[in-house]
């Protein structure tokens, strides 16, 4: 039985590609929610696919999982389709929302874009929260991003797990980036999924899965990677942004990408991190000739294009 088939019909799960994350809608005639909004250059899409998933159930509810511009772009571009819609964050950003500070809310540092949006009130970690026709239980799950929750259904044991937790692995861990330790709490929060056993798990990216076992098989194997060498996922990391942002540009000029490269200041911290050895400038054509080595972009005539 597919994954997806193991969904009541009251939840939908829109798979969106990796600029986007998933979006998670939990329907009920009496308002509908919504479980993050993906990147803002999608947000007319995301929009399009909401509203077609809806069908005649007003939306009264936008929940994120975290604030990183892949789960909450298109906030704005929903808040203003749907005027009444309330806007749930979790707690530990909601003044820099509220002042809206791009830098405090890595928008800025990571060289990507979020439409300024409006908050109503934080998510409560230990707590319950109506969501569509279900209660979900919210739990912290910090490790990619220390505000992180994720949401589990315990009827019928199905979570919700942002990127704490994909088929394949789970999120760079950001606070490491900062020189922050992160990796002990990426741990403890995969332990936290193996004790709730959902049966279903709806990730932040990818496909919808049921093989828990071997998911976390997969992640613990790379968390352990990571923890043996930083450096690897300091690299990781740092492929992961420019990959990012070749998603979102598609084509752009090498000396236009090495201008984004220089105003987004994760990579100077990575550079002065965990590669403070090498030239800057060396460092980053040598990440680019990996991406261009695994078939994820190409150099044609001064243009980096993704593939």
């Amino acid at each position: 039985m597919p994954a997806s088939d193991r969904l009541p019909n009251d939840i939908r799960v829109l798979e969106r590609g990796w600029l986007s994350s998933n979006n998670v809608l939990l329907l009920s005639d009496a308002g509908s929610a919504l479980v993050d909004s993906g990147y803002v250059t999608h947000a007319a899409q995301t929009v399009a696919l909401v509203a077609g998933a809806l069908g005649s159930n007003p939306l009264g509810l936008l929940v994120n999982t975290h604030l990183h511009s892949d789960h909450c772009g298109g906030n704005s571009a929903l808040q203003l389709r749907h005027p009444a819609l309330r806007t749930l964050i979790p707690p530990g950003q909601a003044e820099q929302v509220r002042l809206w500070n791009p830098a405090a809310l890595s928008y800025t540092p990571t060289g990507q874009a979020c439409a300024r949006f409006s908050v109503d009130a934080t998510l409560q970690p230990g707590t319950t929260l109506l969501l569509g026709k279900r209660h979900w239980q919210v739990l912290a799950a910090p490790g990619h991003d220390p505000h992180s929750v994720v949401l589990f259904e315990p009827e019928l044991r199905l979570l919700i797990s942002a990127d704490a937790l994909w088929e394949n692995g789970f999120g760079v861990v950001f606070p490491e980036i900062e020189g922050v330790g992160a990796f002990d709490d990426v741990a403890a929060t995969l332990d936290l999924i193996e004790t709730l056993r959902p049966r279903v798990v709806i990730p932040g990216h990818g496909p919808i899965f049921t093989e828990l076992d071997s998911a976390l098989f997969a992640a613990r194997q790379r968390l352990a990677q990571f923890v043996a060498d930083p450096r690897r996922h300091a690299r990781h990391a740092a492929k992961v942004l420019l990959k990012f942002k070749l998603l979102e540009m598609q084509r752009i000029s090498l000396a236009d990408f090495h201008q984004w490269i220089g105003q987004a200041s994760y990579f100077t911290l990575l550079h002065r991190g965990y590669f403070s050895t090498l030239n800057f400038n060396a460092w980053i054509s040598d990440l680019l000739q990996d991406l261009q080595r695994i078939g994820a972009a190409r150099v044609e005539d001064q243009l980096l294009v993704n593939q």
